[in-house]
């Protein structure tokens, strides 16, 4: 009885075994990890570049932020100084304004008190007439007699001086 070894090992059977296995190796390296690493590192560099492009944005947008908070500071200050330099010049023109009128006031007040003297003036001097008028036709009938132009005047003065005091 011959007995049958359960593990035999035929060397060239084991050689084919290691070429075939060589092989099978090179060809799935070559057709399947090859392609499938090619189309990872793709999936991997895609996956890169949007991750930049996304940081950039943020970025962008971050500086974006930054300028329009900035500008908008600065027009909050502008509208600031332009409302303070609007509300300074109101007050200079009121304060113009106010001047004017009152040196307006001040020469409408010397004018009349001009045009009062001279309405006095000439109020006394037709009251003067008028009373050497009256004063003539009273002496002339007192006197009875005919008064010279001096004398007249005299009398007026004369008169009027009394009546003025």
């Amino acid at each position: 009885m011959q007995t049958q070894d359960l593990v035999t090992l035929v060397p060239w059977t084991f050689i084919i075994q290691i070429i075939n296995l060589f092989i099978q190796v090179y060809f799935i390296k070559k057709f399947l990890f090859k392609p499938i690493n090619e189309i990872l590192e793709k999936r991997k560099n895609l996956a890169d570049k949007e991750i930049t492009e996304a940081r950039e944005a943020r970025s962008e947008a971050d500086s974006l932020k930054e300028q329009y908070e900035d500008s908008l500071t600065n027009a909050h200050a502008e509208a600031a100084k332009i409302v303070s330099d609007a509300q300074k010049e109101a007050e200079n023109k009121a304060e113009t304004l106010v001047r004017e009128a009152e040196q307006q006031a001040a020469a409408i007040k010397a004018k009349a008190t001009a045009d009062i003297e001279q309405e006095k003036k000439k109020a006394i001097n037709e009251a003067k007439d008028e009373i050497g008028g009256l004063a003539m036709e009273i002496a002339g009938k007192v006197v009875e007699k005919e008064i010279n132009e001096s004398d007249h005047r005299k009398l007026i003065d004369d008169f009027i001086n009394k009546v003025g005091a």
